[in-house]
């Protein structure tokens, strides 16, 4: 009988190998791993981290682009939790590589983008935290470093994959609201979170829109911070 079961178990083993071996996934698959393999696991953590880690999320994620919605497959965002809503791409993304590194992201690739259902009224809320929301795995950040010419590893505390729109102004985890900021910069992510942290005040006590908010700060956020603070950034 043991020796029955373990027969059993060995030749569907043989066969989950072969079918992660194939040149296509299977039902199910949740991502593709560095060897070729496809993962079947439920949650991010730990997948296919005996396979050289994750080359590609096949789990798919609806975005909308400047109000028109679209069905897409993205592998390369964060998952959200339940309740935000859709991502809206404040531009189209037209391009994703040979993006310009500087202290403003490359707007042809980071046009920025935001939750539907992350209102004033939500966001403004006691209640609110980023913490839930803020999912933003290594693959995708190493897919921005990629588009923008760096190499795809950790930087530390001299670069930072930061969202454009940041998540306490509604921001997505999508990769089209992701850049890399440098420290540096000059001015670098140190002085737009202080931006971001003052608009959050001038959204919440109605001085500002939330979507105007959302929109400046993807087009040029330096500029943005010169009419908020009256002075231009450094630092």
């Amino acid at each position: 009988m043991r020796r029955t079961i373990l027969t059993a178990v060995a030749a569907l083993a043989l066969a989950i190998s072969v079918a992660a071996a194939s040149g296509a996934p299977t039902s199910g698959a949740t991502a593709r791993c560095n060897d070729g393999t496809y993962s079947y696991s439920q949650h991010r953590s730990g997948t296919c981290s005996h396979h050289g880690g994750v080359a590609i999320w096949l789990t798919g994620s609806t975005s909308t682009v400047s109000g028109a919605t679209s069905s897409t497959t993205n592998s390369l965002s964060g998952s959200p939790p339940v309740g935000v809503g859709k991502t809206v791409l404040l531009a189209p993304r037209t391009n994703t590589s040979g993006c310009k590194l500087g202290a403003n992201p490359d707007r042809r690739c980071s046009p920025g983008a935001y939750y539907s259902k992350l209102t004033t009224t939500v966001i403004c809320a006691s209640s609110f935290r980023t913490g839930p929301i803020r999912n933003v795995p290594d693959s995708e950040k190493h897919s921005v470093e990629i588009e923008y010419g760096l190499a795809p590893k950790g930087y530390g505390s001299t670069m930072e994959i930061d969202h454009i729109v940041s998540l306490e102004l509604g921001g997505s985890n999508d990769i089209a609201n992701l850049y890399p900021e440098k420290a540096n910069a000059h001015p670098g992510y140190h002085v737009k979170d202080r931006l971001e942290n003052r608009l959050h005040d001038l959204v919440c006590d109605g001085t500002m829109t939330l979507r105007n908010v959302q929109r400046q700060i993807a087009a040029n956020w330096q500029a943005l911070y010169k009419k908020v603070f009256g002075v231009a950034p450094a630092g």
